[in-house]
Order: C-alpha cells, then structure tokens, then sequence
C-alpha cells in the first residue's frame, strides 16, 4: 500500500496571515490537531498543532522563569518565546521545518518517518504542493478498510470513466481538481473547489451518469480571498 491509498485528500488548510484565532476555530468543530499552512499557489509553508497553544499568555500558560533562568537564558530565546506566546498571526507560531512525504512512497516508510521523529501527521507534497495529509487516524481507517476491502468492478469502471468524461469537458471542472471513484455504483466525489456553485455541478454531473445509485460528497471548498480551506457539509450523501 502506498502514502496516496490511504491519505486524507485536499486536506483543511489555512493561510500564513490569518490569525491564531481563526487557527483554533478550524481545528476545534473538525476535531484535528495539526493545520498545513499553505501559499497563494497552494505550496507547503508549515504547520501549526495544538501544541503551539499550550502556552499562551491569553491562557496565563506563558513559562515562568526564576532570576536563575532568566539570567542563564539568552535574550534571544526569550525574544522567540515571547513571539510564540504573544504573535496572534499563524506565521509567527507555525513551525516552518516540517517533515513530508510523497503520495507514491510506500506507506511502510511513511509509518517509520512517524515513528522515528514522534509526529502524528505528515504532510503529502506532490511537486512542491500540498495534495494531501497522513495522520494515525488515517492509518485506523485504513487498517479498518482491508476487513472489507471491494475491488471495483467492470460496470464501475466504466460509470467512472463516464463521470470523469463529463467532468473533463465542463468549464468548471476542466483544471481537473475534481476527482471521482465509483464503488458499487456509488460516485465519490473528492478534490478542491472555489466556488459552492461547483459542488452542485458535480453532483450533477454524476447523478445523470447511467449506473451512478448515489453520491458521496468529499469536496473541499477553499476561500479565495482568505485561503482557507472549509470541508463538506455534514450529510454529504445522497441517494438518486
């Protein structure tokens, strides 16, 4: 099994200028510790986990130092700590060196990067881009999926060459950010939108594809003006 078989796709993500505050808001109703931070062009910058708001001066869990250690500590440190504890911009909490991973690598490696520097999430970088993320949950849910593991069959296949057909020759959907599998009949939608209006579309768009029993909506909305990327509704499966 490889990195991309078992990763979360077009992953929440947030912008370096937006503050801690919107940080925390994403995170807490999408129950995840850790955010990508990510460009205009959509290129890994760094993360920001719930260990950067364990000390806080909102909190008062800003370290207390005695005279021995302010003394022995240089005012540099200090100056950095203070920043941590005190910067409101995710910029200035992120930690830019991050540990990454490929969607082709096999996800043996993946598991051992994890092990060996005690992270809970790696980053999925394709060509400088963020196209996806890799944490334990990740890894639960696709221990989870080998129980029942469904190879698609021939008329799946064929259903899902037609939706991607009529996806490729539409506008909105031509840049190919729009992604679609088809598993007993079922079309799962997954990838990155800019505009709501684009997820109706392709809903549509599988719906009317001969076969097509239901959708499944994994699509993932990203704010143009704040970069903020914002999962799907609650109750993103529907029946035809």
């Amino acid at each position: 099994m490889i990195v991309e078989n078992a990763m979360t796709p077009s992953p929440i993500t947030i912008g370096e200028s937006a503050t801690v505050f919107v940080a925390a808001s994403l995170m807490l109703p999408n129950r995840i510790s850790g955010l990508p931070i990510v460009d205009d062009d959509g290129v890994l910058i760094g993360m920001i986990s719930g260990s950067d708001f364990l000390r806080r001066h909102e909190l008062k869990t800003d370290r207390r130092r005695s005279w021995l250690q302010i003394f022995l500590t240089s005012p540099g440190k200090m100056a950095d700590e203070y920043v941590r504890t005190h910067g409101r911009l995710v910029k200035e909490v992120m930690n830019p060196h991050l540990l990454v991973t490929t969607p082709t690598a096999a996800l043996s490696d993946a598991v051992l990067l994890m092990e060996r520097n005690c992270v809970k999430r790696l980053p999925v970088v394709s060509e400088g881009r963020l196209v996806g993320i890799i944490s334990r949950s990740d890894l639960l849910r696709a221990l989870a999926r080998t129980q029942n593991l469904s190879v698609p069959s021939v008329e799946d296949t064929t259903i899902q060459d037609a939706v991607e057909a009529e996806l490729a020759k539409q506008t909105w959907s031509r840049n190919g950010l729009i992604r679609c599998q088809v598993r007993n009949g079922i079309a799962e939608l997954a990838g990155t939108i800019f505009d709501e209006r684009e997820r109706l579309a392709a809903k549509a768009a599988a719906e009317n594809v001969p076969g097509v029993k239901s959708t499944t909506d994994h699509l993932i909305w990203i704010d143009p003006y704040y970069r903020v990327a914002l999962p799907p509704p609650a109750g993103n499966e529907e029946r035809i």
